[in-house]
Parts: C-alpha cells; sequence; structure tokens
C-alpha cells in the first residue's frame, strides 16, 4: 500500500503566519520611517519660518541688501564648483560604465566613490592652507592648467585615432584610463616649466600685476577659483557615482543593436545610452548641486568670507551655510542678528528642497516619457 504523501500537509511559505507578521513587522518600520523623515523635514521648516517671523516687527534691520552678497556667493560657489566636476564626473562614467573592461572597472569605481568619504574639513584645510598660497605663487601656471589638461586630453585622443594600428593594439581604448595617467603627468611638467618664460614674454612679470593694472582685477589668497577646485573634489564622488549606475543600467542590447545598424561608437553613445540614463544623470547632477549649495566647511576655510557681490573669480566670497557657521555662535537668542540668520537658514533650505524637488519630478517626467517611447518602439 503506498504511503500517504506528505505534501499536502507542508504549509506554503506564502501562507506562514510568523512570515506573514515579519513581513507586516518590516513593511509597518518602513511607512513609519517613512513619514518620520517627511515630519521632521516640516518640523524643520515650521521651526525655521516660526524663529523668522519675528523680523516682521523688527523695522529697520532687515534688508534685502543683508542676503544678497550672500545668496550670490552660495550661488558662486555651486558655479565654480559644478563647471569643474560635471565634465570630469560626467566623462569618468560614461568612460568606466560603457568603455573599460570590467577587471579594471571593478578596481577603479570603488576607489574613485571612496573619495567621497573624505571628510569636507580635511579638504577645506588642504584647500586654504596649501593649494591658496601655491595657487597665488604661481597664479599663471595654474590658469594654463585648467586649460591646457583638457586640450592635452583631447590632442591624446587625436594622435591616438591617427596612430598606427599596431600602436592602437598596443594602446586599447579601453585602457585609456591608465596610459593616459603618464601623458597627463608630462603635459603638466611641461606647462609648469613653460609657463613662466612665456609669462615673461607676453606680459613682461606676475600676472596677478596685470590682472589689476590692465583689467582692475584684484586677486585674494583665498577666491571663488579656489573654492571651486576644492568643492568641485568634494562634488565629483557623488555625481560620478549616481551617473556611472544610471549607464551601467542600460542594457548592452541596446548599443549592440545601434552599432548594427550602422551607428558609430559616438553615435550609439549620444543616441542611445545618453538618453535612456537621462533621469539617473540628471538626478546625479541636482544632487551634485544640491551639495556645493549647502556645502559649509570647504567655503569657510577656503573663500576668505568677505561678503561681496563680485562676479570675478579672483576674489573671496561668503556663502550663507559659512555666514551661518560664523555668526551664530555669538549671535543671542532673540537678537536681531539670530533671527536674521535664522531667516537665512530658511532660505537655503527652501532653495535645497525646491532644488530636490524640481529634480525628481523631471526625473519621473524624463523616465515616464522614455517608457512611452520605447513602449511605442
Amino acid at each position: 500500500m503506498t504511503p500517504p504523501s506528505r505534501l499536502h500537509h507542508s504549509t506554503p511559505s506564502g501562507s506562514d503566519p510568523r512570515r506573514q507578521r515579519l513581513d507586516r513587522l518590516a513593511t509597518a518600520s518602513i511607512t513609519v520611517g517613512a513619514f518620520a523623515v517627511l515630519a521632521a523635514i516640516l518640523a524643520i521648516g515650521i521651526f525655521l519660518l516660526w524663529e523668522s517671523l519675528p523680523l516682521l516687527s523688527m523695522t529697520g534691520t532687515f534688508t534685502l541688501e543683508t542676503l544678497s552678497p550672500l545668496a550670490w556667493g552660495t550661488l558662486k560657489a555651486a558655479l565654480a564648483a559644478m563647471l569643474l566636476a560635471l565634465p570630469v564626473a560626467l566623462g569618468a562614467a560614461v568612460y568606466t560604465a560603457l568603455y573599460m573592461p570590467p577587471p579594471l572597472r571593478s578596481r577603479i569605481k570603488p576607489v574613485l566613490e571612496m573619495m567621497e568619504a573624505i571628510p569636507g574639513v580635511v579638504v577645506g584645510f588642504i584647500a586654504g592652507l596649501i593649494l591658496a598660497p601655491w595657487v597665488e605663487r604661481h597664479l599663471a601656471s595654474t590658469l594654463v592648467l585648467l586649460v591646457w589638461l583638457p586640450l592635452s586630453t583631447l590632442l591624446a585622443g587625436a594622435l591616438w585615432h591617427r596612430a598606427r594600428q599596431s600602436l592602437r593594439q598596443y594602446l586599447p581604448f579601453s585602457w585609456a584610463g591608465l596610459w593616459l595617467v603618464p601623458w597627463l603627468v608630462v603635459m603638466t611638467f611641461l606647462a609648469l616649466w613653460a609657463t613662466p618664460g612665456v609669462e615673461q614674454v607676453l606680459i613682461g612679470g606676475d600676472v596677478r600685476q596685470w590682472l589689476d593694472q590692465q583689467l582692475g582685477l584684484n586677486y585674494a589668497t583665498r577666491n571663488a577659483m579656489i573654492v571651486g577646485m576644492a568643492m568641485g573634489f568634494a562634488v565629483i564622488p557623488s555625481i560620478y557615482a549616481l551617473a556611472e549606475d544610471a549607464l551601467a543600467d542600460v542594457p548592452a542590447s541596446l548599443l549592440e543593436g545601434a552599432q548594427a545598424l550602422g551607428a558609430t561608437r559616438w553615435q550609439a553613445l549620444w543616441k542611445v545610452a545618453l538618453p535612456a540614463a537621462g533621469p539617473g544623470i540628471f538626478s546625479a547632477v541636482m544632487i551634485g548641486a544640491g551639495r556645493a549649495v549647502g556645502e559649509t566647511m570647504i567655503v569657510l576655510m577656503a573663500s576668505g568670507n568677505t561678503a561681496l557681490f563680485s562676479v570675478s573669480p579672483f576674489e573671496g566670497m561668503r556663502s550663507i551655510a559659512a555666514a551661518i557657521a560664523i555668526e551664530m555662535p555669538e549671535a543671542a537668542p532673540g537678537s536681531s542678528t539670530y533671527h536674521v540668520l535664522i531667516f537665512a537658514a530658511l532660505v537655503l533650505f527652501l532653495f535645497t528642497f525646491l532644488v530636490n524637488t524640481l529634480a525628481e519630478v523631471v526625473r519621473l517626467r524624463l523616465r515616464i516619457r522614455l517608457s512611452r517611447m520605447g513602449g511605442g518602439g
């Protein structure tokens, strides 16, 4: 006689009461955590708004001129940082995600992402005490390097493209991240060696004096250019990590199909990969911009903290976050200075909140539009 099967006595995993209780507990914990974050953000906004209301009754203590230099300094620092960070971060993300071989990518990507763990105070310390004095002594060389290094990278690409096939096989494009390093080192030493002589021949002396006498531009040791270099270095890992993940998620079949239809590698990048990864890249850029706007220690230590309304990259500035960090410990609660600083914090809070909200809305719309285009194709 065949023994009865025991399969019908086993309880399916989906109807296990213990697992169901764990699932409900996990769902409830995630929901409570999400609402707690929203409540905390709302509470911060209400507190800043409530503490800013006394300014309405303090006539003559607050005008737009009080915050205008601080708001301009915040935008100026963020713009300088993004000008440096965006080309480097997005270029590195495109290369590592689409062209670098997997063994090399598995080693390079974690190193670049670990740069984000460097504290801002360390970056600001190096920028204020080491980078700023060196740039002041070698201003012409610094300006030349900012232009020459991107041009030398393009020059290396042009030479590689025109090189013989045997040399191109010896220096493959997928390993350009390695063989470009000694090239850029050589180009850096060449620029540092040639710039002083060229400076002497063209302007007959120090470039700082020439800027002051000919263009009326004053050079401060700690200025927007130093802040842009330091903050750009700090923002690069954030933009790179998110953009690289978005590009790596693009199906390889899309790129292979585009190239099979006759598209070049460059056309496949611009027409297929970048549009498909557009929402993720846009989020990466906006998150990097949000960090640049809210950065405190780098601006505090590398900008000179002079509240100037100037477009010159060679002059200092003061951001809203740096002003709050400097003046809040000395502001007595209830004083006009205290309420002005709280209002400045409210402006910074609203700005970052609106920028991040706008970025999320645009990202979702781009994703919906791309999904519809994919479905229609």
